[in-house]
């Protein structure tokens, strides 16, 4: 069993659509003058079990623009607010109140906000009445209380920002001290290639890229039944906790900066809306089982999705991308993800971050420290929903570039000059992670938090590693024959030709860093390499999978994919065998 070894210690404007629901009848005075009603209100119960319960409440305000709010509202029963979130919530008696926080007080006329609570009651829990904003009353309609959630019934949950080294035997870094899951199914495969006992015990990711990953099917195990796993291998450990860590990938048009965009949903087809309900609450839902509640589950959420909204698409993407960065919903949709899933005692957020490859150079750092501020609330005086960020998911880039940086100068020229640079300020991971994490605690994250490196294929072993730098006076020169990243540019990312895998998981190898993690497990396709190979489960292909695309460098190349690769998700033999032979530390 791998043990993650201790070497170091060193918004919302959530469109939440508007149901259809009966109307609020307010009583007046015969005579009195009733002012324009300036909100319409929506109140969705979420979840209800055993006298504890959960609700969403979707604002829409009708008046003019307001820059602040104050929503009032009673409940006919024995209801209380017990903790709630995207609002300051008080109650008194029957009379409950939310006040807006900082970063979501302004709405535009017909502008939305969605705020939520959980709650416990006796006896029945009808709806409440006599909603009010900033004092004026505000039209229906109230739905009706739907049934509860089927089972699995998600358990009640704490306030969903709590402290990250707080309550509920939270630990600042979930990695310290424990095991790693290991995936039985990935861990068969591994173990019959050739040499693949060496690291077929090594802890993986868990990767639900589709709605399918959630449930599972008759030939792929779902959620539930990693946890059920996961809970069995715990307790056969003894007393050392055990960590999962589970993969949230499915958002609408995800990898818009592929030249194919794959998932379950788009926004074209409310996609959005569905990717909260059909997607994150069910991963919640099984998450919050207390079967669960002793394994620290780590969800790495939604890889690759900040270049989506960062990067200044004037290139071959514009097409692609634009119409997220246009419809805006990849913030709230995120920032979603993370409420639901922080809430959960024992469950860690670890928000993405890309690799220096997407977001080193500084036209694209300072947006997207920017970005993960807001969604992950380090601004508004809120506490953070984020316990740490993930760098490198399922990628190659090189976890340091030992002979040079991107300020070493070759014949009067600096490294960031080079055609393989480009101008960025990084050259590799580590670099990057530690530059990315001294920027998010600057814009508010609390000094504790960690960065994960995923290290699963980016060893660059075998002959192809140089062992000293090149002494050739060319800067091109210099930097590809002393690079460690073989790759024919740093945009490459499917089956990559001379890849290897990295360091292996491992807690606290550096100031600042949580873990060294394979979240990509080594020796599964990133997509197929031809139009034609059999493809069960209908994924799209992608020409960059293709080892006769050429990609453009001055002169077109070949791209560096792997030839004979299986659909995305099928296991890779060639490939995995290609990664032990360079697996850098070597085995």
């Amino acid at each position: 069993m791998v043990r993650w070894r201790t070497r170091y210690r060193g918004l919302v404007a959530m469109v939440a659509g508007v149901l259809s629901c009966a109307a609020v009848v307010v009583a007046v005075p015969a005579m009195a003058a009733i002012p324009p009603a300036t909100c319409r209100v929506t109140y969705q119960t979420t979840w209800d079990s055993a006298g504890r319960f959960g609700a969403s409440i979707a604002i829409e305000n009708l008046a003019p623009r307001i820059t602040s709010w104050r929503l009032t509202f009673t409940w006919p029963g024995t209801q209380r607010v017990d903790n709630g979130w995207y609002a300051t919530w008080t109650q008194s008696g029957r009379n409950v109140t939310a006040v807006n926080l900082p970063y979501n007080g302004t709405l535009n006329q017909g502008q939305r906000v969605t705020v939520g609570f959980n709650g416990s009651y006796t006896g029945t829990n009808p709806a409440p009445t006599l909603f009010a904003l900033n004092g004026i009353g505000c039209i229906g309609p109230n739905p009706p209380t739907p049934t509860p959630t089927p089972t699995p019934t998600p358990t009640p949950t704490p306030t969903p920002t709590p402290t990250p080294t707080s309550g509920s035997g939270r630990v600042a870094n979930p990695y310290a001290g424990a095991t790693g899951y290991v995936d039985p199914a990935w861990s068969a495969a591994a173990a019959a290639e050739p040499g693949g006992a060496a690291v077929a015990r090594t802890s993986t990711g868990v990767w639900l890229d589709r709605v399918s990953r959630v449930t599972g099917t008759a030939s792929v195990p779902g959620l539930r039944a990693h946890l059920d796993e996961a809970v069995r291998q715990d307790a056969a450990n003894g007393t050392a906790p055990l960590t999962i860590q589970v993969v949230l990938n499915d958002l609408p048009d995800r990898n818009c900066t592929r030249l194919t965009s794959n998932g379950d949903f788009t926004l074209a087809q409310d996609g959005l809306n569905r990717y909260r309900t059909e997607y994150v609450d069910r991963i919640a839902a099984i998450l919050a089982d207390p079967a669960y509640q002793r394994l620290r589950i780590l969800t790495v959420v939604e890889p690759d999705f900040l270049p989506s909204i960062v990067l200044n698409y004037n290139t071959q993407y514009t097409y692609r991308c634009e119409a997220i960065q246009t419809n805006g919903g990849y913030p709230a949709a995120v920032r979603y993800a993370l409420t639901r899933l922080h809430a959960i005692p024992n469950v860690y957020t670890y928000l993405d971050v890309a690799h220096h490859g997407m977001l080193g150079w500084p036209d694209n750092f300072t947006p997207a420290v920017e970005q993960l501020a807001s969604i992950g609330g380090a601004t508004g005086g809120a506490l953070p929903l984020v316990d740490g960020f993930t760098v490198n998911v399922a990628g190659y880039s090189a976890l340091v570039e030992p002979f040079f940086t991107a300020n070493t100068v070759i014949a009067g020229q600096q490294v960031r000059m080079s055609r393989w640079v480009d101008w960025n300020d990084y050259v590799d991971e580590l670099s990057y992670a530690r530059a990315m994490r001294d920027r998010l605690i600057a814009a508010g994250f609390p000094p504790g938090v960690g960065m994960v490196i995923d290290t699963s294929r980016n060893g660059w072993g075998g002959p192809a590693r140089p062992t000293a730098p090149s002494t050739s006076t060319d800067l091109n020169t210099f930097v590809d024959q002393s690079r460690m990243d073989r790759r024919v540019t740093m945009a490459n990312w499917c089956n990559q030709t001379g890849a290897g895998l990295g360091e292996r998981p491992v807690a606290d190898p550096a100031p600042g860093i949580d873990a060294y993690a394979w979240i990509k497990p080594p020796g599964v396709s990133d997509g197929a390499s031809s139009s034609t190979t059999p493809n069960p489960e209908n994924i799209p292909f992608d020409p960059r999978c293709d080892p006769l695309y050429q990609e453009p460098r001055g002169a077109y190349v070949p791209g560096g994919a792997l030839p004979n690769a299986p659909a995305a998700g099928q296991w890779f033999s060639a490939q995995f065998r290609q990664l032990l032979a360079n697996a850098y530390p070597s085995l």
